[in-house]
């Protein structure tokens, strides 16, 4: 492999807000086609994974090793709408649509999170006229089109030069430890080991340094590979040639140090951008409104916004809502991703806080444009629910009061105001809820593990293991479909994919797998398989009953008890008012995995707001009927995992 440094030219470094999209038509006219972002169900697609409808694209492929290629396109996804529209799901979350990195140390970036040029499609998921007709086949069956997006990092798009002599080195030194037996003479000390790859070396906050023999050089010097058929090739536009606009301090390794955390390279070698910098502001603005520019498409995934300083959030997400609102195209919506399950943090990126006057004074010189606010994300990917609820409670049958203590937190935590200009609902309202996804292991993958250690189920059939297991994704289903925010289901989830963590997570979805304790696997994209149902009813309701799409919360029920206690496990909570125009809904849970469960407790019973009397129906068990008692009292017994979805008998 060849190397040289990149030249660049200053002119280009200072150009900012008129990127070059030169072998690309031009834009589209965009509209806005979000109505209310809380009628969205968002189904995840990994692109390379879900299906191949272009043989013209498949180069390079090795569908037998998940860290390769696999072959998903773009047509692949629209051939197969059919198959989600049926599944009942109206907004698609596509993987980053841009130029990556080909491959590095035997891993290719087929996940799309490895940018090189933010300026051309991903080849391997077809050309712009593909993505087009993608976002207007969408578009023409009323669902939205969500792109993934990445601002706090580039591909690994050089080495540091530690050694100054050209090429990237793995670099092994000192004697170490002396091998077992080896006496060691009297006062002989042996030097310590040293084990640095100069694409990725350890955090320094001074910059990675250069050193020699003769000691300490220097900071070390970047050069960017040039290798077209590993794909480290000339970083666009042309800003990113520039080894200023990159921090340059080395891996992070210690998430809880501030400076690592923002200024650190991603691990992987991921180079991270100084997002501080308003050329680099700019240039991110420029890159990402023109892919929606060129496509018409509705919202952005933003990864790792918490390795990102929040005033790049403040300038990224208003400019980017006033330029695209300038064409036609408002409630544009922005969810963040911060892999994190602390509440307030996840939190802080939708909130309105001002900032100090010296930042906000820093922040409007980037450009003349309208003066910036503190206004951030219209929402967040809501990990720690996917922490609290779905894994601790759902899984592993934690006390269900750490669901209610957890929602009682979102408006404190989370921003309670919208946005100049944006989606136009409070972004504690629109939290995106989800079970898993891409980046940690699929639910039944733990669920399993969890099943399968359960004293309660020693000695039962694998057949017995199993149903449990279905029980428990399609309680965590129930959960999904019915708390406050917008529902995002990962592919598969429906068909009962049950992969670990990366890449194992990351199934082809052409690649039919059997369902829990069978033998056979179905057809590919089955649509009759029991979750497959279960799911597509849950939308169903969704769809039908407003109190499920806009109404507010109120916790009826959670407790403390975990063990043999009556109500261990029960959780209920209903959805009314607000925008629910009337409706209303009441779901309850039993979360524990050993015996029934009932909401009453020590002489106390579950009191609702529904007027005594009323006659509410399971709709998800076979439509039986209960009655409302005095008060608003109702006392239900649920059998060990499991749930209800009740509604008023005029609604059914």
């Amino acid at each position: 492999m060849q190397f040289r440094l990149l030249a660049f030219a200053p002119a280009l470094l200072a150009a900012a807000g008129c990127l070059h999209f030169d072998t690309l038509e031009e834009p589209v006219k965009v509209a806005t086609h979000a109505k209310d972002w809380r009628e969205a169900v968002i189904y995840q697609v990994l692109i390379d994974r879900f299906d191949d409808g272009d043989d013209g694209n498949n180069y390079l492929l090795d569908r037998e090793n998940m860290a390769r290629y696999h072959g998903g396109d773009w047509i692949g996804l629209e051939n197969r709408l059919d198959y989600i529209q049926e599944l009942g799901v109206n907004t698609l979350w596509i993987s980053p649509v841009i130029k990556n990195i080909e491959t590095d140390a035997n891993v290719d970036g087929y996940h799309g999170y490895w940018a090189v040029d933010l300026t051309q499609p991903n080849a391997h998921f077809g050309n712009l006229d593909d993505l087009r007709s993608l976002v207007q086949a969408a578009h023409e069956r009323d669902m939205l089109v969500v792109i993934d997006i990445v601002a706090n990092h580039m591909g690994q798009l050089f080495f540091y030069d530690m050694n100054l002599n050209g090429v990237p080195d793995i670099l092994l030194q000192g004697t170490g430890t002396r091998p077992q037996g080896t006496p060691v003479p009297p006062g002989f000390d042996q030097s310590g080991f040293t084990h640095i790859t100069e694409y990725d070396p350890d955090f320094n906050p001074g910059g990675v340094q250069a050193f020699t023999s003769l000691g300490p050089a220097g900071p070390a010097p970047i050069i960017f590979p040039f290798d077209p058929k590993s794909g480290h090739v000339t970083p666009m536009p042309a800003i990113f040639q520039n080894p200023d606009v990159y921090n340059r301090k080395g891996r992070t390794f210690n998430y809880d140090d501030p400076q690592q955390l923002l200024t650190g390279d991603f691990p992987g070698g991921l180079k991270d951008v100084n997002t501080t910098r308003c050329d680099v502001k700019q240039a991110f603005v420029d890159s990402y409104a023109r892919w929606i520019e060129l496509t018409d498409a509705d919202g952005f995934r933003i990864d790792t916004v918490k390795h990102v300083e929040r005033e790049f959030w403040r300038y990224f997400t208003q400019r980017v809502r006033q330029r695209l609102a300038a064409q036609g195209k408002t409630k544009f919506f922005m969810f963040g991703e911060a892999f994190d399950g602390r509440d307030d943090l996840v939190g802080s990126f939708t909130k309105n806080d001002l900032p100090s006057d010296e930042e906000l004074a820093r922040e409007n010189s980037c450009d003349d444009g309208p003066k910036l606010t503190g206004d951030q994300l219209d929402s967040a990917f809501y990990f720690p629910q996917h922490y609290q609820v779905f894994r601790d409670v759902f899984q592993d049958a934690a006390s269900t009061d750490r669901i209610a203590n957890l929602w009682a937190n979102k408006t404190v935590n989370y921003g309670t105001v919208a946005p100049a200009a944006s989606a136009g609902v409070a972004p504690h309202k629109v939290l995106v809820n989800f079970i898993d996804n891409h980046d940690v292991a699929r639910f039944l993958y733990f669920a399993r593990a969890r099943v399968d250690n359960d004293p309660a189920f020693a000695g039962k059939s694998l057949r017995d293991k199993e149903l449990r297991l279905r029980a428990m994704l399609q309680n965590a289903l129930l959960m999904l479909m019915t708390a406050e925010g917008i529902p995002c289901l990962y592919y598969g989830t429906e068909l009962e994919y049950r992969g670990g963590n990366d890449p194992s997570n990351r199934e082809d979805m052409w690649r039919p797998y059997p369902y829990l304790g069978d033998t056979a696997a179905p057809p590919a994209f089955d649509t009759t398989g029991p979750t497959f149902v279960f799911t597509k009813k849950l939308i169903e309701m969704r769809k039908k009953l407003a109190a499920l799409r806009r109404g507010d919360t109120t916790v009826v029920w959670s407790t403390s008890r975990t063990g043999d206690e009556s109500d261990a496990g029960i959780f209920a909570f209903e959805r009314a008012g607000g925008d629910a125009g009337g409706n209303y809904a009441l779901v309850v849970f039993n979360t524990n995995q050993n015996h029934d469960s009932r909401t009453a407790f020590d002489g106390t019973t579950m009191t609702t707001s529904a007027p005594a009397g009323a006659v509410l129906v399971d709709v998800l068990g076979g439509n039986k009927q209960y009655t409302v008692g005095a008060g608003g009292a109702l006392d239900l017994t649920l059998p060990p995992v499991s749930g209800m979805l009740l509604v008023p008998q005029q609604d059914v």
